[in-house]
């Protein structure tokens, strides 16, 4: 039995330190690369952007000249005989150019460019997200290959512990407890081997989703736990958040909404255009000699409208205070968020130095164990608890180092950061 979970182990490190061909390897700047053209959630925020520049060109397009043409011809008889009496044929060309509205259309063209700010604002926000993702998925799935070659090093370091054991029951200087429990050591070691391995397919997963791709192969990726510098000194928190693009997409909504509010105040005001036609009509004769012609100016006044007009300002000022409101608890949110994620990453950097300490003082305490409890100096129970904290400590510091990429993607997340972003 243990012959064959020595074979396992052997051919799961193979496979773990040699992956199979099947396997894509990606960089992180390549999983950006693919991602910024592939996430559907950047496609979506592009294709608002474009629903807002559309709204611009067709609110401007009020402003140009309108030009219709239209033809007829219109016969018409008696059904006594069967015989038409007349025909009647017409074409005009009717020309319509604004002059005067109160300044309704260039105040809603203001707000439909201010409306596009906030779309391309949307969109940072949106690639700061997907960055966040991709970044978090490309973290997890490293640990993930890491963690399955940590455990399939712990099993073996246990396999070998359980032959030692054993030796010693047999030669009398250990008792049965003993070697139950490196027995169980060893279980608990295998188990670990396979559950890495799920952790493996599913890290796999998640990095293909945040890649965007809709089939999912094996992956791995290359890439070492190694993080910017740090801000030195506190940074400014206020002037993070005022240019974080959330907190920058209230801020043109809110003038967007100043402008809407002006456009509701503008259907009071008259509307003057300039309007002339040329046309001809004619009895039963196509094309036409004369031309007949008309210009002149029509000039419209709202007088009343059922109060509607007063209830659309009303709605227009409600809509501005709601997003004056929001645009200071965004403020607020965001710039809480920034000193708790500054916070997070300075505490991860140093964390990673803390437990690589542990780490070192835990090989060197299992490498004097080892040679005590060879010689007799040191009890199984002692041994045991240098060689579990040693398991412990590898653990320990790899994930320390897979938080520190996490916290600091947080970091660059909430400063606005998105795939543009070269920090790694």
């Amino acid at each position: 039995m243990r012959a064959k979970t020595s074979i396992f182990l052997a051919l799961f490190t193979v496979i773990a330190v040699f992956p199979l061909q099947a396997e894509e390897s990606l960089t992180w700047q390549q999983c950006v690369s693919e991602s910024r053209q592939a996430h559907p959630d950047l496609s979506s925020a592009l294709a608002l952007v474009r629903q807002a520049e559309a709204d611009k060109r067709i609110t401007a397009g009020s402003m140009l000249p309108q030009l219709d043409l239209g033809a007829s011809i219109l016969r018409s008889g008696t059904t006594d005989n069967g015989i038409a009496a007349s025909s009647v044929s017409s074409y005009s060309l009717l020309a319509e150019q604004l002059l005067y509205d109160g300044h309704k259309t260039s105040n809603q063209v203001a707000s439909n460019e201010e409306a596009i700010k906030a779309a391309k604002y949307n969109y940072s926000a949106v690639s700061a997200n997907v960055r966040y993702l991709l970044r978090s998925a490309f973290t997890q799935l490293l640990l993930a290959q890491d963690l399955v070659a940590l455990t399939v090093e712990i099993a073996e370091r246990r396999q070998k512990n359980v032959r030692l054991i054993n030796l010693y029951y047999q030669g009398g200087k250990e008792h049965i407890g003993s070697l139950h429990q490196a027995q169980a050591d060893l279980a608990q070691a295998e188990f670990e081997v396979s559950q890495a391995e799920r952790g493996l397919a599913l890290a796999q997963t998640k990095l293909a989703s945040a890649l965007g791709r809709d089939i999912h192969t094996p992956l791995r990726v290359q890439g070492a736990y190694r993080a910017g510098d740090l801000t030195a000194g506190k940074p400014d928190f206020s002037l993070l958040a005022k240019n974080n693009p959330l907190v920058q997409q209230f801020d043109t909504k809110t003038m967007a909404a100043r402008y809407a509010l002006d456009v509701a105040k503008s259907a009071f005001s008259p509307q003057l255009y300039l309007t002339s036609s040329v046309g001809r009509s004619s009895p039963d004769r196509w094309p036409f000699n004369a031309l007949d012609w008309r210009a002149g100016l029509t000039l419209s006044v709202p007088i009343y409208e059922g109060g509607s007009g007063r209830e659309r300002v009303s709605k227009a000022k409600a809509v501005l205070s709601q997003l004056d409101a929001q645009k200071k608890s965004g403020y607020l949110q965001i710039f809480d968020t920034l000193e708790q994620n500054w916070k997070n990453f300075q505490d991860a950097r140093r964390m990673v130095i803390v437990q690589k300490k542990q780490l070192d003082a835990a090989i060197d305490r299992s490498a004097i164990a080892n040679a005590q409890y060879s010689n007799g100096l040191v009890t199984f129970n002692e041994w045991v608890i240098i060689e579990n904290n040693l398991v412990g400590a590898k653990k320990n510091f790899l994930n320390a180092e897979a938080n520190l990429l996490i916290a600091e993607a947080q970091w660059i997340q909430v400063k606005g950061g998105g795939l543009d972003d070269q920090q790694e």
